[in-house]
């Protein structure tokens, strides 16, 4: 007798936490979108260029962040899934060549790439037979993205400020959908006891911020390449990777496990790895801040630090430990006395250390990472000790 079932569903093994090799080789569109983004913002120190840098940060964030949203419902060795990550994939690269002209003549190609990923990725969502409090979700979200398209589309056509301010309301409200999930009137997403993978979820973030750092250490290796080997070039950017050594070790050593033990334990995965994406769009433009204020520093490490140093030197760090402490009290009931002390040193230091060289301001923050990660380092290896006692009392 002949089979009459249809086509097999597209919906992933939520116990399958593996991240596939495609989802990997997508990533690598997002390494060359980061350092654009840093080196527009070089280019552009002013207040405008931070805007716009912002701005353009947050659509590629939403673009990368959805996808791998959409990895998580879907099956990876299915070939549709395959052919989906592919086509935005390309759509990504051509995204983020247009990223550093996009309020020149390239916005039309910004535009035109970040929509159609956007709707075009949530319309074959709805495809894929996902369950019904998936599907309701991916509804409203496509409500969101159509909402936006025209402020998109017409920021796209007028030149000057006012394309600033077309797409900046635009992406506020792109924004507001991804850190409520999209609510529309009666209508909220509910997301408790939905199976999801939220394993994969969190190794897709985690994969994401190690492309940020690695673009931190581009920067750092480009800025002293650039520079007169000097004495002083040398030292500056050995603070520089010393910091993101630092950065690393604050986030891997004791923060992470801990926080993958939550989304295992945890009774509600959706809303879990909600929380640590949306961490993750400021923990990263924290990074942004750091690869920035660690090429001025390279660039000029003596003289006076004007306020736009100490702001991404300072400012960077400051964005990262108050996302990490937001994520380890509202999700792991932990907030280790550290972050708080790092978060008002910071504050206390970027003032400090106006009259002082740059290089001088650069080491300053340094110490304030460093005192985290070691303490991070001290606490984790006391509580393995006594799990380990524990175990041997067993």
């Amino acid at each position: 007798m002949m089979s009459t079932s249809g086509p097999r569903p597209l919906k992933r093994d939520p116990r399958d936490p593996r991240v596939s090799p495609l989802e990997l080789f997508f990533d690598l569109v997002y390494v060359f979108g980061i350092g654009q983004l840093v080196h527009h913002l070089v280019e552009h120190l002013t207040w405008t260029g931070l805007a716009q840098t912002l701005m353009l940060y947050v659509a590629v964030f939403l673009a990368w962040s959805y996808t791998a949203w959409a990895g998580s419902l879907t099956d990876p060795d299915r070939s549709p899934v395959r052919m989906m990550l592919l086509v935005i994939m390309v759509l990504g690269l051509f995204m983020n060549v247009a990223a550093p002209e996009a309020f020149g003549e390239a916005g039309w190609l910004f535009v035109a790439t970040y929509l159609t990923i956007q709707i075009g990725r949530t319309l074959w969502l709805l495809t894929t037979g996902l369950d019904d409090v998936m599907r309701r979700h991916f509804q409203r979200a496509l409500v969101w993205l159509v909402a936006t398209a025209p402020l998109w589309i017409i920021g796209a056509v007028v030149d000057g400020p006012l394309r600033l301010v077309l797409w900046g309301i635009a992406t506020v409200i792109d924004l507001l959908g991804l850190l409520t999930a999209h609510p529309l009137p009666g209508k909220r997403f509910h997301s408790e006891r939905v199976d999801f993978a939220a394993e994969h979820q969190f190794e897709r973030a985690r994969l994401f911020f190690i492309i940020a750092l690695g673009e931190t250490v581009l920067t750092t290796g480009s800025s002293v390449a650039d520079a007169p080997l000097e004495p002083m070039t040398l030292f500056t950017g050995a603070v520089a990777v010393i910091g993101t050594i630092a950065v690393w070790w604050a986030y891997f050593r004791r923060s992470e496990p801990r926080a993958v033990s939550q989304v295992i334990a945890g009774r509600d995965p959706v809303r879990t790895s909600r929380y640590a994406i949306n961490t993750l769009l400021v923990m990263v433009a924290g990074l942004l801040a750091i690869a920035v204020g660690d090429e001025l520093v390279i660039a000029h490490p003596t003289g006076h630090t004007d306020a736009v140093t100490n702001a991404f030197l300072f400012g960077g760090p400051f964005l990262f430990f108050a996302a990490q402490t937001w994520y380890m009290r509202a999700v792991m009931r932990d907030m280790p006395i550290s972050r708080p002390i790092a978060l008002a040193a910071l504050v206390v230091l970027a003032a400090a250390t106006l009259p002082a060289p740059p290089y001088l301001a650069g080491c300053a923050a340094l110490a304030v990472v460093l005192g985290v990660a070691i303490a991070d380092g001290r606490r984790a290896t006391a509580e393995e000790a006594h799990a380990d006692s524990l175990d041997t009392g067993e």
